[in-house]
């Protein structure tokens, strides 16, 4: 078996949940996913959207040749089903990986657009993920608008200048259903965010959007977890995505003190960093 190409993209947090207003934002972090392409078929068993069968049904409609034989191995340290873009650093490295080995000749923009088409061919995403999928395979962060075509969606956008240390709570995988409606409801508190992110406050926009999102749906513990986390000196603490992980940001030497408080929680707590360099390639 020979490996035609290998490629990496990284998850994601949110800064803005596209629900609420029709805009979304994600920032990078440093939990990754590799998607070797070899040259014989394998069982995949970590694809339980059956994702990398849309990319490849979205991938020959434009017209892209796959190779004759060919397999996919997956590996990753990102949670799966719990907001931490998963799917979408799926979605980003498996085409890159197809985009080296075919050589294909696109660029991120191409990729952007062929990745959202792929997750929702594949229903793993209520909002087009737009803005995660833009996290996943670039740096810093961009507010997008995730009904236009990758080359027309980015907003805004800037990088991350600072050293933080970023801990993610794990509270299993989402078991509720994510209510539309419930998110337009919390448009005040989103606009909020979105009021902070224009201005370059972009963890404050991330705590009122976990507020939002909380509310949106009826996360209780939530609040109380972020709550106590900023009283104890984290810069910003939320909900990321529809939940339920939680994302918890503080300055580097704030990082012992911020993991011992998280740690009476009985959770399981990733630490990471955010992703300021964009992934190099792996050939």
């Amino acid at each position: 078996m020979n490996i035609l190409a290998e490629s990496e993209a990284n998850a994601a947090i949110s800064i803005l949940h596209a629900l609420g207003l029709g805009k979304g934002c994600s920032l990078g972090i440093n939990l990754q996913t590799t998607v070797q392409l070899v040259s014989e078929a394998q069982e995949v068993t970590e694809d339980h959207h059956s994702l990398l069968e849309s990319i490849e049904i979205i991938w020959t409609q434009q017209g892209l040749p796959l190779p004759d034989e060919f397999g996919w191995i997956i590996s990753s340290n990102i949670p799966i089903g719990q907001g931490l873009k998963s799917s979408s650093a799926l979605s980003c490295a498996a085409l890159k990986a197809l985009n080296n080995a075919t050589w294909a000749g696109l660029n991120d923009f191409e990729i952007v657009d062929l990745a959202v088409s792929s997750q929702r061919h594949a229903e793993c995403t209520i909002s087009g993920s737009m803005d995660d999928t833009w996290a996943s395979i670039s740096s810093g962060w961009k507010l997008v608008d995730p009904y236009v075509s990758a080359d027309e969606s980015i907003l805004l956008e800037g990088e991350m200048e600072e050293d933080f240390s970023v801990f993610i709570m794990l509270r299993g995988r989402r078991s509720n259903n994510i209510d539309i409606q419930t998110f337009k409801d919390q448009s005040t508190i989103f606009n909020r965010a979105l009021s902070s992110l224009s201005s370059g406050s972009i963890f404050h926009a991330m705590s009122a959007n976990g507020m939002a999102v909380a509310a949106a749906t009826g996360d209780d513990e939530a609040l109380r977890i972020c709550n106590n986390a900023i009283a104890n000196g984290a810069v910003s603490a939320a909900i990321t995505g529809s939940g339920p992980a939680i994302c918890v940001v503080c300055f580097v030497q704030d990082s012992k003190s911020i993991k011992e408080v998280l740690s009476r929680t009985n959770y399981e707590i990733i630490e990471s960093k955010f992703s300021n360099d964009n992934l190099i390639e792996l050939i």
